[in-house]
This record gives structure tokens, C-alpha cells and sequence, in this order.
């Protein structure tokens, strides 16, 4: 039997984008929504004071220990999301994505749950551990293209071919709200919150958490992207999606050179305020988060953390609360970081 084909249409960004793809803003009734459909799927994780960054900063900061979800990453809660509600024709035929690890990670295991098939196209150099995790979970893996957005395009191709779903890296309005369903953990757990700093790659976090625990409290939401792969933070600055030309970063969970154009609109009606921070900052944020409280957590997790010193004044006497978002560090960058121990 022939398999639907599934059109591209005219895409806002430079990604690809199918007629299934509502690029509608998800709503904070949404992220509910979603909380309602992982219930049956997904632990809540814990909210954990930090000692030591609670004295360092003079405040109260907490982790939300997204790292302790199944496949070691936030990203199942989006992906999951997404999967619930397939269509029936995309569960017979599959689902298809790009990742350097933790969304295919994420996308293999919601397979299982929902019973279809998930490919996963990663970048040359993806580390093997991330590699071995997707196919660990059923994912079929096709290596191809030298960084995320080549990848991208492959699955954009085989979805348009064999009548995959493509589950876009950035404009998928499930995908937020079921990242937002961490911040209403927070909000339940902690709700005199004051802040909440979150990592931005694709902008699930950026667009998930302002739409839950920013619209439930009266928590400040900042975002924060690595100053080399920073496409997002300038489109929510100007609101002009233009893609970079590189993507390399230590944080590669986070490396998406492409700006997508829904997680930025969120962003930028909702999200309080946006910050960079250096390579440096990043590798050594890991290093000193695995020496002080014994967290591996990825590059990707590192720039909310790694911004703490320049918000210092801001922070003093109020409650935080970050997102370890990961802790698939591939081997190659733990022996980096355990080198500056």
C-alpha cells in the first residue's frame, strides 16, 4: 500500500516546515493539557535546594533535576507529548527527526510507548554513547550531514519521500507545552519563585517555561544561549530569523544555528529577559557544578548557571530556580571536564 504524502509548505524560518505543522502559540491551558497526557508516563522530578550556589548567590536557588527523567533529558516531555496524539497513518509508517542526542533519545523512547517506528539522523561527530542510547531505545540511526541543521534536512527529505511524521526541532507548539509542564512542577512545588533561568537552543524551554511557571506566579523567566551558536537570542532581539553559518559550541545539545520561527514569536512576547555567555563560562560551569555538587550535567545545561555571576545583585535574597536539563555528556567532553577538576 502506498504511503500519504505530505506536503512542505512555505516555511516562516529557514527550517522545513509540512502542512501538519501548526505553528498556532501553544497556550498555558496547553501545557495543562499536556501535563494531563504524561501523567501516565513521566515521574514529576525533584526540586532541589543547592547548598552552595544558595551561599554563593545569597539566595535561595533550587534544581529542578530534569537530568533523573527517563533518557536523561527535559526533551521527553515534548517529544512524549507530540506522540500521544499521532495520527493513526503516522504511527503505521514512523516518525522521523534530527538530533545530536537527547530529542532522538527522546523520540526513540516515545516510540515504544506509542508503538511506531522512530528515525533519527545525527551529525557526524555525535558521540557514540548518544549513538549507542537511541538505538538502545529501538531508534534506527542514519548519520548524516556535518552538524544539526544537515541532519535536519535529511529528515525533512525523508518524511516528504516515505510519509514519515517530522518532528520539527523547534516549531512543534506540543513540544513547548509539554516542556512547560516542568514549570508547573515548580510553580506547585515553589511557588514564591522569584526566578527561573532556563538554557535556549531550538527555545522550548524559552517558550515552555514563561507560558506555566511565568504565567502561574510571578517568576521572572530568563533564557540563556551560548554566545557561538546565540541565532535565537538575536532573533528575539530583532525578530529577524537569520540562520549562522556554524554551529559549534561545547554545549551541542543547544547548538541549533537556525532561528525557528514559533518558539521565537513566544519568546519574545513572553519571556523577561535573554543573556549570552562565553565558551569559557560554559565548560567551566560544568566542571564546577560536577566539583561542588557532583552533577554531570551537559554543555547545554551550563549557560543559566554560568550567568549567575553577572545577575549576582539582581539574585541576592530571592528564590531561583534552574532546570538541569541534561546528563548525556558525551565521553570525550567528560574527560574534558574532569581535566579542569
Amino acid at each position: 500500500m502506498s504511503q500519504p504524502e505530505y506536503q512542505r509548505v512555505d516555511s516562516p524560518d529557514a527550517s522545513t516546515v509540512f502542512e501538519y505543522h501548526d505553528l498556532t502559540p501553544p497556550t498555558t491551558a496547553d501545557v495543562y493539557r499536556a501535563r494531563q497526557t504524561l501523567r501516565d508516563h513521566l515521574p514529576e522530578t525533584p526540586l532541589v535546594r543547592s547548598e552552595w550556589l544558595s551561599r554563593e548567590y545569597d539566595a535561595e536557588v533550587y534544581l529542578k533535576r530534569e537530568d533523573t527523567l527517563p533518557t536523561g533529558s527535559f526533551k521527553i516531555r515534548g517529544v512524549a507529548t507530540v506522540l500521544a496524539g499521532l495520527d493513526e497513518a503516522f504511527r503505521d509508517q514512523g516518525v522521523v527527526t534530527a538530533s545530536t542526542g537527547n530529542y532522538g533519545r527522546a523520540l526513540a523512547q516515545a516510540a515504544r510507548w506509542f508503538d511506531t517506528e522512530a528515525v533519527v539522523a545525527v551529525p557526524e561527530g555525535t558521540g557514540q554513547n548518544r549513538i549507542d542510547g537511541i538505538e538502545r531505545l529501538g531508534g534506527r540511526i542514519e548519520v548524516v550531514g556535518d552538524d544539526y541543521d544537515d541532519s535536519a534536512e535529511w529528515a525533512a527529505d525523508l518524511a516528504a519521500e516515505e510519509g514519515y511524521r517530522y518532528v520539527h526541532p523547534g516549531n512543534e507548539r506540543l513540544v513547548m507545552a509539554g516542556t512547560g509542564t516542568a514549570g508547573l512542577e515548580i510553580a506547585e512545588s515553589l511557588p514564591e519563585v522569584d526566578v527561573v533561568l532556563g538554557p535556549v537552543g531550538a527555545g522550548s524551554i524559552g517558550a515552555g517555561y514563561p507560558l506555566s511557571v511565568g504565567s502561574v506566579t510571578d517568576a521572572d523567566v530568563i533564557g540563556v544561549q551560548a554566545a557561538s551558536v546565540d541565532a535565537a537570542y538575536r532573533a528575539w532581539q530583532t525578530g529577524e530569523l537569520t540562520p549562522q553559518d556554524e554551529a559549534n559550541t561545547f554545549a551541542d545539545g543547544i547548538a541549533a544555528r537556525v532561528p525557528y520561527a514559533l518558539p521565537v514569536r513566544v519568546m519574545r512576547e513572553q519571556l523577561d529577559e535573554m543573556y549570552t555567555v562565553s565558551e569559557e563560562e560554559i565548560v567551566e560551569t560544568v566542571a564546577a557544578m560536577f566539583r561542588e555538587e557532583r552533577i554531570m550535567m551537559e554543555g547545554a545545561c551550563a549557560p543559566p548557571f554560568a550567568i549567575l555571576d553577572e545577575l549576582r545583585d539582581e539574585l541576592a535574597g530571592k528564590t531561583v530556580a534552574i532546570p538541569v536539563t541534561g546528563r548525556n555528556l558525551p565521553a570525550s567532553k567528560v574527560e574534558q571536564v574532569m581535566a579542569l577538576q
